[in-house]
Formats: structure tokens, sequence, C-alpha cells
């Protein structure tokens, strides 16, 4: 990734690209499947049309989640993100359903494979196209904290291992004759594929239900804090959610009420600066109270 300019790998170019790859390896994978008539690798040809279904969703997802904050949606538009990796895990999930029902009728009825050399060096080529397209997502994902990506990432490692396990198949019904192998590969297929789609769905609507932010990034958050750590001033109610690229945070700043009001709004201005700058992509809302001022959530007595 080094030699390609950071500013050049945006989420939506890398989608664009994905586009691209599962296209290219639709074609490699629908080519090997009708070569060899292999169940196996029409499961392999099935989960890229996934891909490619995936990765134009991300795309229009990513794409709305830069969208600039409006009178209608004031914290902006980040989430559009959670949207994506669950409908790419509805996606995945109905795509191993549908490999379990062909390789059950295979597995009724087993047929010879054919032309297996072919079809294994074609499945070998997508399998890299799709492990280097894999590798630039995470990457990125990390740089731009993009859930989209991520998923498209995950996705692509699972068709990767998918393909592995096809040629292993493959190969072994190629060695011993028992073509029942070719369907049971498929199953075992689709059941890794089902997990990861489960997982994706999950890490949606964790998302979708503002999830606090990663235990790495508040230990960053309560550091900060530290740095401002002294007897006149207080932190708590320390309350922190993730909405896709965006992270926020909440809580109360406590200092002493002689203070004026120019003076207490300075110092909160210097800690809310140190925490954007020390966590990328946070927003920092701090409530000033006096010393001797406590707030108790879900009061009732604080709604009187």
């Amino acid at each position: 990734m080094a030699f390609i300019p950071e500013r050049f790998l945006t989420p939506q170019r890398l989608l664009l690209a994905s586009v691209v790859v599962a296209t290219i390896t639709i074609a490699l994978k629908t080519g090997a499947w009708y070569i060899t008539d292999s169940v196996g690798l029409l499961s392999d040809a099935m989960e890229s049309l996934v891909n490619l279904a995936s990765a134009i969703f991300g795309l229009v997802m990513v794409t709305i989640a830069l969208r600039p904050a409006d009178d209608d949606h004031p914290y902006g538009h980040h989430k559009a993100e959670y949207f994506s990796s669950g409908f790419e895990g509805i996606l995945i999930i109905a795509a191993a359903m549908g490999i379990i029902w062909a390789a059950g009728h295979r597995l009724m009825a087993p047929q010879p494979i054919e032309q297996v050399g072919w079809g294994l060096a074609l499945s070998v080529i997508s399998s890299a196209l799709n492990g280097l397209m894999a590798w630039f997502l995470f990457r990125a994902a990390k740089v731009h904290r993009s859930i989209a990506l991520e998923a498209d990432a995950r996705h692509l490692v699972t068709d990767v291992w998918t393909s592995v396990g096809v040629v292993i198949g493959i190969s072994a019904v190629a060695l011993t004759g028992w073509l029942w192998l070719d369907p049971v590969v498929a199953i075992g297929v689709a059941l890794n594929i089902l997990w990861e789609g489960a997982h994706l769905m999950w890490r949606s609507s964790q998302g979708l239900m503002d999830e606090a932010v990663e235990p790495e990034v508040l230990n960053q958050i309560q550091q900060t804090l530290g740095e401002f750590d002294h007897p006149t001033i207080r932190f708590d109610h320390v309350t922190t959610r993730r909405s896709g690229q965006r992270r926020f945070v909440d809580l109360h700043m406590h200092m002493p009420a002689s203070w004026s009001l120019g003076r207490a709004a300075a110092v909160r201005t210097s800690v809310e600066q140190a925490l954007m700058s020390a966590v990328p992509g946070l927003r920092a809302t701090i409530q000033l109270l006096p010393t001797d001022v406590e707030a108790h959530f879900d009061d009732r007595r604080d709604l009187i």
C-alpha cells in the first residue's frame, strides 16, 4: 500500500475496484463451473455474485455516509455504512442457503467432474485477485475507520478460503474418484460463509444500537483526560458511542463555582481540542458543572 498514495485509496475508489474485481472473478469462476460441472465451483461462483452485489451496495452506502450533516441529520450520515455490512450479511446467508440446496441435490445424484485442471486454474487465479483486493480493503478500513470496507474485506477473505476448500475438494475427487466429496465440500463452504454472514449482521446491529467505542479508543480518551487532572477539575459520566467513521464522547467537567464563565469555557475548549486530536474522527461534548453539583441520570428527581 506504500507505493500508492493514501489520498488515492478512498473508500469509493476501493469499493469501485472491488466491483471490478468481483465482475472478473464471477467470469472466471462461472467458466470454471461450466467446464467442470462441479457443484463446489458453482458454490464458489455464487459467492462471487454476492461479492458483486455487496460491493455495489457498499459503494452507494459509503457515498451516502460521506454527505455532510444537514437539518434532518445533524449528526451526519455515517451510520449508512452499517446498512452496507448488514445487507452484505443477508446476501451471504442467502447464498449459503442456495449452495446447501444445490449441494443437497448433487449429493443425492453425484455427477462426474470434467476438465479438472482448467477449472482449478481459473479458481486459483480468481482467489489471488480476491486476496489482493482484501489486503487493500483491510488496510484502508483501518485508515478510514470504515465498517463497509472491513465487511467487504472479510467477505473476500471468506471467498478466498472458500476457493481453497473447493480446490482441495475437487483435487480429492480427481484423485480418489469419490464423487460425493464435491457436494460435501460445497456444504462445508456454505456453513463457513453462513457463519461469516451472521457475524456481519451482528456487527452492523451493534453499530446501529450505538455501541460504545473500542476499548483502546476509550483508554486513549481516559489518558487524555488524565492530562488535565487537577485538584480543582474533575471529569465523570463519560459516555461514548460509534457511528460509522465517527466517534462521540459526552462527559461532565466539574470546576470551582467561583471561576468566570470565560475561564471555564477556555479550559473546556482545551480539553475538547485535546480529545479530538488524540482520537481522529471524535466529536466531544462537555457539560460544565460546579464542583459541588452532581447530575444523576435516570433519577426521577432530575425531571422535576
